[in-house]
Protein backbone atom coordinates (compact mmCIF):
# COMPACT_ATOMS: atom_id res chain seq x y z
CA UNK A 1 0.00 0.00 0.00
CA UNK A 2 1.51 3.36 -0.81
CA UNK A 3 1.39 6.34 1.83
CA UNK A 4 -1.31 7.90 -0.04
CA UNK A 5 -3.69 5.26 0.14
CA UNK A 6 -2.24 4.21 3.36
CA UNK A 7 -3.26 7.54 4.75
CA UNK A 8 -6.78 7.66 2.99
CA UNK A 9 -7.35 4.13 4.99
CA UNK A 10 -6.32 5.70 8.03
CA UNK A 11 -8.82 8.46 7.45
CA UNK A 12 -11.23 6.20 6.95
CA UNK A 13 -11.08 5.04 10.43
CA UNK A 14 -13.32 6.41 13.20
CA UNK A 15 -12.92 7.99 16.23
CA UNK A 16 -15.70 6.41 18.67
CA UNK A 17 -16.30 7.86 22.63
CA UNK A 18 -18.29 4.73 24.49
CA UNK A 19 -20.02 6.26 27.47
CA UNK A 20 -21.40 3.44 30.25
CA UNK A 21 -23.82 3.79 33.47
CA UNK A 22 -21.81 3.38 36.50
CA UNK A 23 -22.45 -0.09 37.16
CA UNK A 24 -19.94 -3.00 36.50
CA UNK A 25 -22.54 -4.91 34.41
CA UNK A 26 -22.62 -2.62 32.09
CA UNK A 27 -18.89 -1.32 32.15
CA UNK A 28 -17.94 -5.12 30.71
CA UNK A 29 -20.15 -5.59 27.53
CA UNK A 30 -18.94 -1.41 26.44
CA UNK A 31 -15.03 -3.11 27.09
CA UNK A 32 -15.87 -6.05 24.74
CA UNK A 33 -17.48 -3.27 22.31
CA UNK A 34 -14.18 -0.93 22.51
CA UNK A 35 -12.23 -4.17 22.54
CA UNK A 36 -13.47 -5.37 19.36
CA UNK A 37 -13.75 -1.99 17.59
CA UNK A 38 -10.06 -0.78 18.33
CA UNK A 39 -8.89 -4.19 17.04
CA UNK A 40 -10.27 -2.83 13.66
CA UNK A 41 -8.15 0.10 13.97
CA UNK A 42 -11.15 2.84 15.59
CA UNK A 43 -9.63 5.27 17.74
CA UNK A 44 -11.33 4.27 20.98
CA UNK A 45 -12.16 6.83 24.08
CA UNK A 46 -13.80 5.31 27.01
CA UNK A 47 -15.54 7.69 29.48
CA UNK A 48 -16.08 7.51 33.25
CA UNK A 49 -15.17 8.46 36.07
CA UNK A 50 -11.34 8.19 37.95
CA UNK A 51 -12.17 5.28 40.44
CA UNK A 52 -13.68 3.58 38.04
CA UNK A 53 -11.47 3.56 35.35
CA UNK A 54 -8.77 2.80 37.98
CA UNK A 55 -10.89 -0.64 38.73
CA UNK A 56 -11.02 -1.53 34.80
CA UNK A 57 -7.50 -0.97 34.12
CA UNK A 58 -6.76 -3.67 36.48
CA UNK A 59 -8.90 -6.21 35.23
CA UNK A 60 -8.21 -5.41 31.27
CA UNK A 61 -5.46 -6.64 29.65
CA UNK A 62 -2.12 -4.46 29.07
CA UNK A 63 -2.64 -5.15 25.22
CA UNK A 64 -6.67 -3.86 25.42
CA UNK A 65 -5.32 -1.01 27.85
CA UNK A 66 -2.71 0.15 24.92
CA UNK A 67 -5.65 0.40 22.65
CA UNK A 68 -8.22 2.68 24.03
CA UNK A 69 -7.96 6.04 25.63
CA UNK A 70 -9.30 6.45 29.12
CA UNK A 71 -11.09 9.57 29.58
CA UNK A 72 -11.57 10.29 33.33
CA UNK A 73 -14.48 12.69 34.38
CA UNK A 74 -14.38 14.12 37.59
CA UNK A 75 -16.93 12.69 39.77
CA UNK A 76 -18.99 15.04 41.61
CA UNK A 77 -20.00 15.44 45.18
CA UNK A 78 -23.57 15.08 45.58
CA UNK A 79 -25.95 15.01 49.14
CA UNK A 80 -26.82 11.79 49.66
CA UNK A 81 -23.31 9.76 48.38
CA UNK A 82 -21.21 8.57 51.26
CA UNK A 83 -18.43 11.06 51.51
CA UNK A 84 -15.95 8.14 50.53
CA UNK A 85 -15.91 8.50 46.95
CA UNK A 86 -18.20 5.29 45.67
CA UNK A 87 -18.80 5.80 42.42
CA UNK A 88 -20.50 2.49 41.07
CA UNK A 89 -23.22 0.60 42.10
CA UNK A 90 -21.46 -2.24 43.45
CA UNK A 91 -20.19 -0.28 46.18
CA UNK A 92 -23.55 1.41 46.97
CA UNK A 93 -26.95 -0.06 48.78
CA UNK A 94 -29.99 -0.20 46.62
CA UNK A 95 -31.48 2.89 48.70
CA UNK A 96 -28.56 4.99 47.63
CA UNK A 97 -27.99 4.25 44.06
CA UNK A 98 -30.90 7.13 43.20
CA UNK A 99 -28.21 9.73 44.52
CA UNK A 100 -25.34 8.26 42.07
CA UNK A 101 -27.70 8.92 38.68
CA UNK A 102 -27.48 12.40 39.89
CA UNK A 103 -23.79 12.54 40.31
CA UNK A 104 -23.61 10.96 36.85
CA UNK A 105 -26.30 13.89 35.58
CA UNK A 106 -24.04 15.88 36.59
CA UNK A 107 -21.04 14.53 33.94
CA UNK A 108 -23.10 16.44 31.78
CA UNK A 109 -20.52 19.36 31.39
CA UNK A 110 -17.32 18.25 31.10
CA UNK A 111 -18.57 15.37 29.07
CA UNK A 112 -19.60 18.30 26.43
CA UNK A 113 -16.23 20.27 27.23
CA UNK A 114 -14.81 16.48 26.00
CA UNK A 115 -16.66 16.61 22.92
CA UNK A 116 -16.75 19.94 21.91
CA UNK A 117 -12.63 19.93 21.84
CA UNK A 118 -12.77 15.90 20.27
CA UNK A 119 -13.06 14.91 16.98
CA UNK A 120 -15.66 12.33 18.08
CA UNK A 121 -17.68 10.70 14.81
CA UNK A 122 -19.81 8.37 17.07
CA UNK A 123 -21.23 8.20 20.39
CA UNK A 124 -22.26 5.14 21.94
CA UNK A 125 -24.21 5.69 25.25
CA UNK A 126 -26.15 4.04 28.01
CA UNK A 127 -29.82 4.45 28.97
CA UNK A 128 -28.54 6.40 31.92
CA UNK A 129 -28.14 9.96 30.23
CA UNK A 130 -31.08 11.30 28.87
CA UNK A 131 -29.52 14.62 28.54
CA UNK A 132 -26.96 13.42 26.25
CA UNK A 133 -28.78 12.74 22.85
CA UNK A 134 -29.77 16.85 22.01
CA UNK A 135 -26.24 17.87 23.01
CA UNK A 136 -24.79 15.08 20.43
CA UNK A 137 -27.27 16.35 17.76
CA UNK A 138 -26.08 20.18 18.61
CA UNK A 139 -22.42 19.04 18.26
CA UNK A 140 -23.24 16.97 15.22
CA UNK A 141 -21.95 13.69 16.40
CA UNK A 142 -24.35 10.66 15.29
CA UNK A 143 -25.31 8.65 18.89
CA UNK A 144 -26.19 5.12 19.44
CA UNK A 145 -27.91 3.69 22.22
CA UNK A 146 -26.42 0.51 23.33
CA UNK A 147 -28.24 -1.22 25.18
CA UNK A 148 -26.67 -4.24 27.15
CA UNK A 149 -30.41 -5.83 28.70
CA UNK A 150 -31.97 -8.91 26.40
CA UNK A 151 -34.11 -7.28 23.96
CA UNK A 152 -37.03 -9.56 25.70
CA UNK A 153 -36.67 -6.69 28.25
CA UNK A 154 -36.55 -3.89 25.73
CA UNK A 155 -39.88 -5.18 24.48
CA UNK A 156 -41.54 -5.23 27.88
CA UNK A 157 -40.81 -1.73 28.72
CA UNK A 158 -42.38 -0.51 25.56
CA UNK A 159 -42.53 2.08 23.29
CA UNK A 160 -40.92 5.96 24.40
CA UNK A 161 -44.33 6.82 24.95
CA UNK A 162 -45.22 4.07 26.75
CA UNK A 163 -42.20 4.53 28.99
CA UNK A 164 -43.18 8.29 29.69
CA UNK A 165 -46.87 6.60 30.57
CA UNK A 166 -45.08 4.22 32.92
CA UNK A 167 -43.69 7.17 34.68
CA UNK A 168 -47.42 7.96 35.56
CA UNK A 169 -48.48 4.48 36.19
CA UNK A 170 -49.20 2.38 39.11
CA UNK A 171 -46.47 -0.13 39.70
CA UNK A 172 -48.71 -3.19 39.92
CA UNK A 173 -48.94 -2.49 35.99
CA UNK A 174 -45.46 -4.06 35.93
CA UNK A 175 -46.67 -7.39 37.04
CA UNK A 176 -48.61 -7.94 34.38
CA UNK A 177 -47.58 -8.76 30.17
CA UNK A 178 -48.27 -5.56 28.50
CA UNK A 179 -50.66 -5.11 25.85
CA UNK A 180 -47.98 -4.29 22.89
CA UNK A 181 -47.00 -7.74 22.89
CA UNK A 182 -48.36 -9.96 20.08
CA UNK A 183 -46.59 -12.88 21.06
CA UNK A 184 -47.12 -15.26 24.14
CA UNK A 185 -45.12 -14.01 26.78
CA UNK A 186 -45.02 -14.61 30.48
CA UNK A 187 -42.20 -11.71 30.94
CA UNK A 188 -43.29 -9.55 34.03
CA UNK A 189 -42.16 -8.33 37.03
CA UNK A 190 -42.90 -9.83 40.36
CA UNK A 191 -44.70 -7.32 42.88
CA UNK A 192 -41.75 -7.60 45.37
CA UNK A 193 -39.12 -7.11 42.20
CA UNK A 194 -40.83 -3.72 41.18
CA UNK A 195 -40.23 -2.38 44.67
CA UNK A 196 -36.60 -2.90 44.43
CA UNK A 197 -36.94 -1.65 40.87
CA UNK A 198 -38.37 1.47 42.37
CA UNK A 199 -36.08 1.54 45.19
CA UNK A 200 -33.02 2.93 42.65
CA UNK A 201 -34.70 5.32 40.72
CA UNK A 202 -34.11 9.04 41.18
CA UNK A 203 -37.75 10.75 41.53
CA UNK A 204 -36.72 13.59 39.15
CA UNK A 205 -35.79 11.38 36.11
CA UNK A 206 -37.28 8.30 36.02
CA UNK A 207 -35.63 5.05 34.85
CA UNK A 208 -38.55 5.50 32.13
CA UNK A 209 -38.03 8.85 31.71
CA UNK A 210 -34.40 8.04 30.91
CA UNK A 211 -34.96 5.20 28.77
CA UNK A 212 -37.49 6.82 26.71
CA UNK A 213 -35.41 10.18 25.75
CA UNK A 214 -32.51 7.99 24.74
CA UNK A 215 -34.50 6.01 22.50
CA UNK A 216 -36.09 9.22 21.39
CA UNK A 217 -32.30 11.41 20.73
CA UNK A 218 -30.39 7.91 19.26
CA UNK A 219 -30.04 7.62 15.49
CA UNK A 220 -30.25 3.73 16.36
CA UNK A 221 -30.15 1.09 18.86
CA UNK A 222 -27.97 -1.31 19.39
CA UNK A 223 -29.17 -4.29 21.70
CA UNK A 224 -26.95 -7.26 23.19
CA UNK A 225 -28.85 -10.13 21.40
CA UNK A 226 -29.54 -12.18 18.46
CA UNK A 227 -32.64 -12.81 16.23
CA UNK A 228 -31.58 -17.04 17.05
CA UNK A 229 -32.69 -16.07 20.41
CA UNK A 230 -35.18 -13.64 20.22
CA UNK A 231 -36.35 -12.95 16.99
CA UNK A 232 -39.84 -12.03 17.78
CA UNK A 233 -38.67 -9.44 20.50
CA UNK A 234 -36.45 -7.41 18.03
CA UNK A 235 -38.91 -7.50 15.43
CA UNK A 236 -41.02 -5.88 17.68
CA UNK A 237 -38.81 -3.32 18.83
CA UNK A 238 -38.25 -1.73 15.49
CA UNK A 239 -41.85 -1.45 15.30
CA UNK A 240 -42.01 -0.07 19.12
CA UNK A 241 -39.26 2.53 18.62
CA UNK A 242 -39.66 3.35 14.86
CA UNK A 243 -35.93 3.09 14.03
CA UNK A 244 -33.47 0.63 13.10
CA UNK A 245 -32.74 -1.94 15.89
CA UNK A 246 -29.43 -3.69 15.19
CA UNK A 247 -28.36 -7.09 17.26
CA UNK A 248 -24.95 -6.55 17.93
CA UNK A 249 -24.70 -10.08 19.28
CA UNK A 250 -24.51 -11.91 22.90
CA UNK A 251 -20.92 -11.23 22.51
CA UNK A 252 -19.80 -14.45 24.25
CA UNK A 253 -15.89 -14.53 25.46
CA UNK A 254 -13.81 -17.70 24.80
CA UNK A 255 -11.85 -19.30 27.90
CA UNK A 256 -8.60 -18.98 28.38
CA UNK A 257 -6.65 -20.04 30.95
CA UNK A 258 -4.35 -17.37 31.02
CA UNK A 259 -7.26 -15.37 32.10
CA UNK A 260 -6.88 -16.53 35.80
CA UNK A 261 -3.35 -16.16 36.04
CA UNK A 262 -3.75 -12.26 38.34
CA UNK A 263 -5.18 -14.79 40.88
CA UNK A 264 -3.48 -17.84 42.39
CA UNK A 265 -5.88 -18.86 44.67
CA UNK A 266 -7.88 -20.16 41.20
CA UNK A 267 -5.46 -23.29 41.46
CA UNK A 268 -6.98 -24.56 44.60
CA UNK A 269 -10.30 -24.03 43.74
CA UNK A 270 -9.36 -25.75 40.21
CA UNK A 271 -7.92 -28.57 42.09
CA UNK A 272 -10.61 -28.69 44.48
CA UNK A 273 -13.25 -29.18 41.65
CA UNK A 274 -10.98 -31.36 39.59
CA UNK A 275 -11.87 -33.75 42.59
CA UNK A 276 -15.41 -34.26 41.80
CA UNK A 277 -17.55 -36.14 38.92
CA UNK A 278 -18.17 -34.73 36.03
CA UNK A 279 -21.68 -32.58 36.03
CA UNK A 280 -22.02 -33.05 39.86
CA UNK A 281 -21.41 -29.47 41.28
CA UNK A 282 -23.29 -26.76 41.77
CA UNK A 283 -22.14 -23.16 41.47
CA UNK A 284 -23.70 -20.51 42.89
CA UNK A 285 -22.86 -16.36 42.13
CA UNK A 286 -24.97 -13.78 42.59
CA UNK A 287 -23.46 -10.90 40.71
CA UNK A 288 -21.76 -7.76 42.97
CA UNK A 289 -25.29 -6.11 43.92
CA UNK A 290 -27.40 -8.13 44.78
CA UNK A 291 -27.12 -8.49 48.71
CA UNK A 292 -29.47 -10.82 50.85
CA UNK A 293 -31.19 -10.83 54.53
CA UNK A 294 -29.38 -12.81 57.21
CA UNK A 295 -32.92 -14.43 57.17
CA UNK A 296 -32.52 -15.11 53.26
CA UNK A 297 -28.74 -15.88 53.56
CA UNK A 298 -30.09 -18.38 56.26
CA UNK A 299 -32.59 -20.12 54.03
CA UNK A 300 -30.16 -20.10 50.82
CA UNK A 301 -28.07 -22.20 53.11
CA UNK A 302 -30.42 -24.24 54.11
CA UNK A 303 -31.13 -25.33 50.70
CA UNK A 304 -28.02 -25.28 49.52
CA UNK A 305 -27.38 -27.80 52.33
CA UNK A 306 -30.02 -29.71 52.00
CA UNK A 307 -30.16 -30.89 48.34
CA UNK A 308 -26.99 -32.67 49.30
CA UNK A 309 -24.98 -31.96 45.83
CA UNK A 310 -21.21 -30.78 45.62
CA UNK A 311 -21.40 -27.00 45.19
CA UNK A 312 -18.89 -23.82 44.85
CA UNK A 313 -20.93 -20.81 46.81
CA UNK A 314 -19.31 -17.42 45.78
CA UNK A 315 -19.96 -15.03 49.05
CA UNK A 316 -19.31 -11.19 48.42
CA UNK A 317 -17.44 -9.76 51.65
CA UNK A 318 -20.31 -7.76 52.16
CA UNK A 319 -23.07 -10.61 52.38
CA UNK A 320 -24.22 -11.49 55.77
CA UNK A 321 -22.64 -14.29 57.52
CA UNK A 322 -24.05 -17.66 56.64
CA UNK A 323 -25.32 -20.29 59.12
CA UNK A 324 -23.23 -20.67 61.89
CA UNK A 325 -21.90 -24.18 61.22
CA UNK A 326 -22.79 -24.32 57.64
CA UNK A 327 -19.15 -25.15 56.30
CA UNK A 328 -18.31 -27.25 58.68
CA UNK A 329 -21.48 -29.84 57.67
CA UNK A 330 -20.83 -29.46 54.14
CA UNK A 331 -16.98 -29.77 54.31
CA UNK A 332 -15.72 -31.41 51.62
CA UNK A 333 -19.16 -31.28 48.92
CA UNK A 334 -18.92 -27.90 49.66
CA UNK A 335 -16.75 -24.91 49.38
CA UNK A 336 -17.47 -21.68 50.42
CA UNK A 337 -15.92 -18.77 48.07
CA UNK A 338 -14.79 -15.91 49.50
CA UNK A 339 -12.12 -14.59 47.02
CA UNK A 340 -11.81 -13.29 43.56
CA UNK A 341 -13.98 -16.12 41.66
CA UNK A 342 -12.97 -16.45 37.81
CA UNK A 343 -16.28 -17.32 36.66
CA UNK A 344 -15.86 -18.01 33.26
CA UNK A 345 -13.01 -20.40 33.98
CA UNK A 346 -15.80 -21.84 36.91
CA UNK A 347 -18.07 -22.35 34.76
CA UNK A 348 -15.78 -24.29 32.24
CA UNK A 349 -14.57 -26.87 34.79
CA UNK A 350 -16.32 -30.40 33.54
CA UNK A 351 -17.16 -30.80 37.18
CA UNK A 352 -20.06 -28.04 36.60
CA UNK A 353 -23.36 -29.35 36.38
CA UNK A 354 -25.31 -26.32 37.21
CA UNK A 355 -25.69 -22.61 38.13
CA UNK A 356 -27.39 -21.31 40.90
CA UNK A 357 -27.60 -17.55 39.60
CA UNK A 358 -29.13 -13.72 40.15
CA UNK A 359 -30.03 -13.92 36.20
CA UNK A 360 -27.45 -10.99 35.06
CA UNK A 361 -27.63 -10.99 31.38
CA UNK A 362 -24.16 -11.49 31.57
CA UNK A 363 -23.70 -14.32 33.72
CA UNK A 364 -26.96 -15.96 32.02
CA UNK A 365 -25.14 -15.50 28.61
CA UNK A 366 -21.52 -16.93 30.19
CA UNK A 367 -23.27 -20.22 31.70
CA UNK A 368 -25.71 -21.08 28.67
CA UNK A 369 -22.10 -20.32 26.15
CA UNK A 370 -21.29 -23.67 27.72
CA UNK A 371 -24.51 -25.37 27.98
CA UNK A 372 -25.00 -25.15 31.71
CA UNK A 373 -28.50 -25.73 33.22
CA UNK A 374 -29.80 -22.64 35.14
CA UNK A 375 -31.32 -22.26 38.92
CA UNK A 376 -32.81 -18.88 38.70
CA UNK A 377 -32.93 -16.78 41.84
CA UNK A 378 -33.47 -13.33 40.30
CA UNK A 379 -32.63 -10.38 42.18
CA UNK A 380 -34.93 -6.91 42.70
CA UNK A 381 -33.20 -4.45 40.55
CA UNK A 382 -33.07 -4.06 36.77
CA UNK A 383 -33.96 -6.38 34.68
CA UNK A 384 -33.35 -9.48 36.63
CA UNK A 385 -36.56 -10.50 37.43
CA UNK A 386 -37.61 -10.18 33.62
CA UNK A 387 -34.87 -12.64 32.37
CA UNK A 388 -35.68 -15.72 34.65
CA UNK A 389 -39.05 -15.29 33.26
CA UNK A 390 -37.85 -15.55 29.96
CA UNK A 391 -35.40 -18.62 30.91
CA UNK A 392 -38.29 -19.97 32.45
CA UNK A 393 -40.32 -19.98 29.70
CA UNK A 394 -38.36 -20.99 27.03
CA UNK A 395 -37.51 -24.07 29.84
CA UNK A 396 -34.07 -23.91 30.19
CA UNK A 397 -33.83 -22.30 33.65
CA UNK A 398 -35.93 -22.99 36.72
CA UNK A 399 -36.82 -20.43 39.04
CA UNK A 400 -37.09 -20.86 42.73
CA UNK A 401 -40.31 -20.43 43.59
CA UNK A 402 -40.76 -17.01 45.86
CA UNK A 403 -43.57 -15.32 47.70
CA UNK A 404 -44.70 -12.71 44.89
CA UNK A 405 -44.98 -10.04 47.58
CA UNK A 406 -42.03 -9.74 49.54
CA UNK A 407 -39.64 -12.40 47.56
CA UNK A 408 -39.36 -14.81 50.88
CA UNK A 409 -38.48 -18.39 50.18
CA UNK A 410 -37.91 -21.61 51.92
CA UNK A 411 -35.34 -24.23 52.28
CA UNK A 412 -37.60 -27.12 50.48
CA UNK A 413 -38.15 -24.91 47.37
CA UNK A 414 -34.21 -24.11 47.23
CA UNK A 415 -33.21 -27.68 47.74
CA UNK A 416 -35.89 -28.65 45.51
CA UNK A 417 -35.36 -27.08 42.55
CA UNK A 418 -31.64 -27.62 42.23
CA UNK A 419 -32.17 -31.13 42.50
CA UNK A 420 -35.05 -31.30 40.29
CA UNK A 421 -32.75 -29.16 37.59
CA UNK A 422 -29.29 -31.17 38.51
CA UNK A 423 -30.45 -34.97 39.02
CA UNK A 424 -33.98 -35.50 38.86
CA UNK A 425 -35.92 -37.40 35.55
CA UNK A 426 -38.13 -34.12 35.70
CA UNK A 427 -35.36 -31.87 34.94
CA UNK A 428 -34.12 -33.58 32.23
CA UNK A 429 -35.75 -31.65 29.23
CA UNK A 430 -34.22 -28.39 30.96
CA UNK A 431 -31.03 -29.44 30.52
CA UNK A 432 -31.36 -30.96 27.34
CA UNK A 433 -32.61 -27.06 26.26
CA UNK A 434 -29.81 -25.58 28.31
CA UNK A 435 -27.34 -27.87 26.49
CA UNK A 436 -28.76 -27.13 22.58
CA UNK A 437 -28.39 -22.89 23.92
CA UNK A 438 -24.36 -23.55 23.60
CA UNK A 439 -24.77 -23.77 20.39
CA UNK A 440 -25.99 -20.26 19.92
CA UNK A 441 -24.37 -18.50 23.25
CA UNK A 442 -21.46 -20.01 22.79
CA UNK A 443 -20.82 -20.03 18.70
CA UNK A 444 -18.55 -16.97 18.90
CA UNK A 445 -18.40 -17.45 15.27
CA UNK A 446 -22.18 -16.37 14.45
CA UNK A 447 -22.11 -13.57 17.66
CA UNK A 448 -19.35 -12.04 16.24
CA UNK A 449 -20.80 -11.48 12.35
CA UNK A 450 -23.48 -9.68 14.52
CA UNK A 451 -20.67 -7.02 15.72
CA UNK A 452 -19.06 -6.98 12.49
CA UNK A 453 -22.25 -5.84 10.98
CA UNK A 454 -23.14 -3.40 13.82
CA UNK A 455 -19.15 -1.71 13.32
CA UNK A 456 -20.43 -1.55 9.51
CA UNK A 457 -23.00 0.53 9.69
CA UNK A 458 -20.72 2.86 12.01
CA UNK A 459 -18.50 2.89 9.34
CA UNK A 460 -20.86 4.04 6.62
CA UNK A 461 -23.88 5.06 8.36
CA UNK A 462 -26.14 5.32 5.06
CA UNK A 463 -26.41 1.75 6.36
CA UNK A 464 -28.51 2.85 9.49
CA UNK A 465 -31.72 3.41 6.58
CA UNK A 466 -31.05 0.41 5.03
CA UNK A 467 -31.16 -1.46 7.95
CA UNK A 468 -35.00 -0.51 8.64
Amino acid sequence: MDEMKKKEHEDQKLHIALFPWLAFGHFLPFLYLSNHLSQLGHRISFISTPKNLRRLSEIISPDLSARIAMVPLPFPSVNGLPPDSAESTSELPSHLVPYLKRAYDQLQLPLTEFLQNSDVNWLINDFAPHWLPPIATRLGINSVFFSIFSASSLAFMGSPEDLLRRCQQPVEDLTVVPRWLPFPSKVAFRQYEVMGFHDQMDQDASDFFRLAKVIEGCRFVATRSCPEFEADSLSLLQKLYQKPVIPVGLMPSEVKDSDSDRDDSWDSLRQWLNGKTQNSVLYIALGTEVTLSQDQMNELASGIEKSGLPFVWVVKTRDHPIITGFEDRVSGRGLVWTNWAPQKQILAHPSIGGFLTHCGWSSVIEALGLGRVLILFPGASSDLGLVARLLADKRIGLEVPRDDRDGSFTTNSVSESIRRVMVEVEGEEIRKNAWAMSKIFGNVELQTKYLDKFVQILENDSMVIESV
